[in-house]
């Protein structure tokens, strides 16, 4: 039975080491990938200029500065979502809060990404565009929204797991093409050390207008990417009954503070400005020229989140599998140590005399005796009889006994 119970322990043992292994080679990387539940309202607060909406309809535009702006992002998962990727769709609005409900509505967006879930590289191929943006409507158009098919390639609303210091192609909807986030240093978040990127879209580096994008349309006809009224509604100066065409335009200055460990943004700044002009280094009217970061309320969310995805990595890549290798040497010596008192148990059970023997019971016993000389050896002294007994008389011819 002790064999039997060593052999078990040691098993156990091998198991556990076993365990400690795939845990470290093949489960971690099962686990680094983004999670299929995701579901996240992420708050920017800022301000800017902004033209009113309201001014449309009225014989001049209107553009208001130091307006109190709110952006906000609904991020949830679409199908396909499985093994390999997940599908986010991301719906972004901009809006004025000094106004009630759509009057305060400068933009809006709803983008839809397939990423890796490893990579949190957008999947695209020929057939397989990886994306979509939702067709714009009206405020009171009731029909069903219309997904236009958008390639989309590098990063998208995430950074892979294991971020690196280094630059990472990231996705812009609005300009419908990936720009390049530079890794620009560390930075603690609420307690949370972060790598921080930035990323410039039609800027240079120091902050002016360089290369603005052309505002890709979205209608057949470019309905939202050129507009035509006369100088008068444009507020330029000339004949106030000339009909003048601008185009419009978009630039964006963007940081990113990632959590390196799972890749999850947990605080963004934005600068973006959308405009018309006839030159695209001139900006003529402001539609929308702001700047939002994360309020407290986003962030913390965000930090939550990315020590849960902290907390699980370490729990799989290395929790488990040191405490698995640590118990496993323990049953392995624990076993071998059953087995061997196994061994000299039943080799004493065979054979007693071994117990006696110069190795004792575990080969560390007293040594026996040397045998005594006779010379040396103890003997026993017998007592003296009394002079007062009586002596019985011997037998017929036996010699008187003698007196002591």
């Amino acid at each position: 039975m002790l064999r039997m119970a060593a052999c078990g322990i040691m098993g156990l043992g091998a198991a556990l080491l076993i365990a400690a292994l795939l845990l470290w080679t093949y489960t971690t990387s099962r686990i680094t990938k983004i999670p299929l539940d995701l579901d996240a309202t992420l708050i920017s607060d800022g301000s800017g200029t902004a033209l009113d909406p309201g001014s449309m309809n009225s014989q001049k535009y209107v553009v208001n500065k130091n307006v109190p702006l709110v952006s906000q992002q609904q991020i949830s998962v679409e199908s396909p979502a499985n093994a390999d990727v997940v599908t986010l769709q991301v719906g972004t609005s901009v809006r004025r809060s000094d106004k009630q409900k759509d009057t305060g509505l400068l933009l809006a967006l709803v983008d839809t990404v397939t990423l890796n879930r490893k990579t949190a590289m957008a999947v695209s191929d020929e057939t397989h565009p990886g994306g979509a943006i939702q067709k714009p409507r009206g405020f009171n158009d009731d029909t069903p929204p219309t997904n236009i098919a958008l390639p989309h390639d590098g990063l998208a609303y995430r950074f892979p797991f294991h971020t690196e210091k280094r630059t990472y192609p990231y996705f812009d909807p609005i300009a419908q093409k990936a720009f390049d986030a530079n890794y620009d240093g560390e930075e603690d978040v609420n307690g949370l050390t972060t790598y921080r990127f930035t990323q410039d879209v039609g800027y240079d580096a120091d902050g002016k207008l360089a290369d603005p994008v052309t505002y890709p349309s979205l209608y057949a006809n470019d309905d939202d990417s050129k507009a035509t009224a006369t100088a008068a509604m444009w507020g330029v100066p000339g004949d106030p009954d000339e009909k003048i065409t601008m185009s419009r335009y978009y630039a964006a200055q963007r940081t990113f503070w990632v959590d390196p460990e799972s890749g999850t943004i947990v605080k963004e700044e934005e600068h973006a400005n959308h405009y018309f002009a006839r030159d695209p280094l001139k900006p003529e009217l402001t539609l929308a020229d702001y700047k939002v970061t994360s309020n407290e309320e986003t962030i913390e969310s965000q930090v939550n989140a990315a020590r849960n995805e902290r907390d699980r990595l370490a729990l799989w890549s290395r929790v488990l599998p040191i405490t698995f290798t640590a118990s496993g040497l323990i049953a392995l010596i624990g076993g071998l140590l059953l087995g061997s008192f196994s061994l000299r148990t039943e080799a004493a059970l065979l054979d007693p005399g071994l117990d006696t023997a110069d190795h004792g019971f575990f080969g560390r016993g007293e040594p026996a005796e040397e045998p005594v000389s006779g010379a040396e050896a103890e003997t026993e002294i017998l007592p003296t009889p009394p002079k007062d007994v009586p002596h019985e008389p011997g037998p017929p011819g036996a010699a008187p006994p003698e007196r002591p």
